[in-house]
């Protein structure tokens, strides 16, 4: 079976691996997302993802990381999620008065979110990639509930300053799309791409 590597640190995205039969390891790939610009959440959602698949799979072929060499086949994911809301391009609040800011003016109204995802075949060096957008649809927390969410440092830690799975759901009235996208990673679209690469999803059971 091949080795199968997240190159995220995101517990969100591991714990939905975990539910589904996969067993990742994690690898961080060390990449500066803030040194990463584009013009829309889209594009950059997939560059993020797929510089830190490469970078990952670049360590892996180097033989270092501690994880299976190239020849091994081990199987890359990279992932990344922004939040596109009001012509703005959101990733993780710089810091808490941000993720005030921005609740307060994302409640009650929608935005999209995109992952961006980029798997890679370390024995071949095939890639497969794909961004999915679900739109979200606010609730309308008031100040105080704002406050004590904030307080409790989750959405300091996501993009868009938000859970699906967490907290955050309770502030999430409704979403149009892949719930799983939403919490890291599009479980199907994962499935998709395994399977563009020659590898059943279930062989990874």
């Amino acid at each position: 079976m091949k080795t199968f590597i997240l190159a995220s640190a995101s517990p969100a995205r591991r714990r939905l691996l975990t539910s589904a039969g996969l067993s990742p390891q994690v690898i961080v790939s060390g990449v500066d997302e803030s040194a990463v610009e584009a013009g829309d959440a889209a594009t950059l959602a997939g560059t993020l993802a797929g510089l830190k698949a490469r970078a990952v799979a670049a360590t892996l072929s180097a033989g270092h990381a501690g994880g299976p060499s190239a020849g091994d086949g081990a199987l890359v994911l990279g992932c990344d999620s922004v939040l596109a809301f009001d012509g703005e391009i959101l990733g993780k609040p710089v810091d808490a008065d941000d993720a005030t800011r921005r609740w307060k003016a994302m409640r009650g109204r929608s935005g999209v979110l995109y992952t961006g995802h980029c798997l890679i075949d370390t024995a071949t060096g095939k890639e497969a990639t794909a961004t999915v957008a679900t739109t979200v649809h606010f609730a309308e927390p008031s100040d105080d509930e704002i406050a004590a969410y904030v307080a409790s440092g989750e959405p300091l830690q996501v993009a868009g300053a938000f859970t699906i799975d967490g907290l955050g759901g309770l502030f999430v009235r409704g979403i149009e799309g892949d719930h799983t996208n939403v919490v890291g990673l599009s479980l199907p679209t994962l499935r998709n791409l395994l399977a563009s690469l020659g590898v059943p999803v279930t062989s990874l059971w």
